[in-house]
């Protein structure tokens, strides 16, 4: 990115994330982000039309008509009354807040199906700009002109469709902001180091099919499509939370991925990508499970009409293992690719957990474990782990990669450098092109295990069994070190003469 396109990238950031002013001291931030991502996006998806009208009218020598058709056929339409500008002139109205509330409405109704789940509700049903959380009606006016007046910013216009990979990255970048001012898992974000380096590790080609089933804000699905270098390919995910549900969704849509199928929903207890009543299978499934969930569905596993589980049932306190069991299950056979971010306690827990590790390794599914440097996360500081299977694996080898101490260190996370993930992505592509041998290995951080190895270990994939990361201590130099005593033995002499000193002074006063 040049100079210019980083100002202006930056002056974005800036300018929106200075719209949470507008309510803070009035409601929290995992309440108002719903309304500052929602206008955002409003904002965003009315220029984006505007655009594409003059490319049109430009096509056409400027027949309206056959731009105002050309228009009705685009596969996301923003109605009259729906648009960032219709908003922005109705600003003094008395009754705002019912006007947005209208406009999302038909928002939704002219698209249909992209703006709606399978139960019928659509994206913007539970958010309601006529709350009486926002105040009385006329400090609930205040507050969203104010808002509608500042995304009204010449500086945050979108012009052309190049700009609009600005404006997805600036959507991004806010929901990373709001995750880290909430530090909590509401609005689900994978920092964009990790979410870059998984998309990286399991890289799709033209063609691929790949799905997040916890796929959060819809952060890695992006980087994931975004890493294929091609518009071929589609798009799945499935979210839980709501709120999460419609952000994932606006933040795709804002990114130009309007075939993505996005589904809200229990993936464990109720997963939605199906098709003829069967899961689907992906060419990749990437994703960042709640680390050990607790209620995570046991009771329905154990009758699971989908046979996800039948290498084992993971306990009933850690759903670590129920998600991986998902995401291995909907992988295409004999090619499908896997990426999970895990916490470490999957690698050597035992009982079911164990059970369930030794058949996938068994299986050769597992290719590689990575562990990351601690504190990468919004809402946890405790290191995770990326586990890569393959279903298309063809060595029995295990790469182990111990990545904890490589890092820059910020104000408030850690955070991968594009040096680290580089070095990461080099050593495995290394090994799965059969260029990292036993006898290669790179030391205190890179370890090529053989499934004999494995089993000596009982299966227990503690990195630290298998990356050797003690540090010796460095040898003392006896000259230095003599040199140095007799240095503080003459320091400590001058010290005992001057206290003599005092000493008799005192006694004589």
């Amino acid at each position: 990115m040049d100079n210019k396109k980083t100002t202006i990238q930056e002056s974005i950031y800036r300018i929106v994330w200075k719209a949470c002013d507008i309510f803070r001291g009035v409601i929290e931030p995992n309440q108002y982000k719903d309304y500052i991502l929602t206008i955002f996006f409003l904002k965003y998806i009315s220029d984006l039309q505007k655009v594409k009208y003059h490319e049109y009218l430009e096509k056409y020598n400027g027949d309206e008509e056959r731009a105002n058709r050309a228009m009705r056929h685009e596969s996301l339409i923003v109605p009259p009354n729906s648009t960032f500008n219709y908003l922005l002139k109705n600003r003094n109205a008395s009754n705002l807040g019912e006007i947005i509330n209208a406009a999302l409405i038909e928002l939704e109704d002219t698209n249909g199906q992209l703006m709606f789940c399978e139960d019928g509700n659509g994206i913007f049903r539970n958010i309601d700009f006529n709350s009486n959380i926002l105040g009385d009606l006329k400090s609930k006016n205040f507050l969203l002109k104010k808002l509608l007046v500042h995304f009204s910013d010449e500086e945050i216009v979108l012009n052309s469709k190049e700009d609009n990979e600005r404006i997805g990255e600036s959507y991004m970048h806010l929901i990373a902001m709001f995750a880290n001012e909430s530090r909590r898992n509401d609005v689900f974000f994978t920092p964009t180091g990790v979410s870059s380096l998984l998309a990286k590790l399991t890289k799709s080609g033209p063609g691929a099919r790949i799905c997040d089933p916890v796929c959060g804000s819809g952060s890695l699905l992006i980087r994931a499509g975004l890493e294929t270098g091609s518009n071929n390919f589609s798009l799945y995910g499935q979210e839980q939370n709501k709120n999460t549900w419609v952000i994932a969704i606006m933040n795709i849509l804002l990114h130009g991925f309007d075939n993505a199928t996005i589904r809200w929903g229990d993936t464990i207890r109720s997963p939605k990508l199906k098709e003829n009543g069967k899961l689907i299978k992906f060419d990749t499934v990437i994703g960042h499970p709640p680390f050990s969930l607790a209620d995570w569905g046991i009771e329905e596993a154990e009758n699971d009409p989908y046979n996800r589980f039948w290498r084992g049932i993971p306990p009933k306190s850690k759903g670590d293992w129920a998600f991986i069991s998902h995401m291995i299950e909907v992988a295409r056979e004999n090619t499908g690719k896997v990426g999970v971010i895990v916490p470490h306690g999957v690698l050597f827990r035992g009982a079911n957990e164990k059970r369930i590790r030794r058949q996938i390794i068994e299986e050769n599914l597992l290719e590689a474990v990575i562990g990351l440097p601690a504190n990468l996360f919004f809402g946890t500081s405790i290191p995770a782990v990326i586990l890569i299977f393959n279903k298309g694996k063809r060595k029995k080898d295990v790469l182990f990669i111990d990545a904890s101490k490589e890092y820059e260190s910020t104000k408030n996370l850690n955070r991968l450098r594009s040096e680290d993930i580089d070095k990461i992505t080099t050593t495995y592509k290394a090994f799965t092109e059969d260029a990292l041998h036993l006898e290669a290995m790179q030391e205190k951080y890179a370890h090529v295990a053989t499934p004999d190895e494995i089993q000596e270990n009982e299966f227990n994939l503690n990195i630290s069994r298998y990356v050797e990361t003690f540090e010796e201590e460095k040898g003392i130099d006896a000259n230095t070190a003599q040199a140095e005593i007799d240095r503080l033995e003459d320091e400590l002499v001058e010290i005992q003469n001057k206290i003599r000193m005092y000493l008799k002074e005192l006694k004589h006063k």
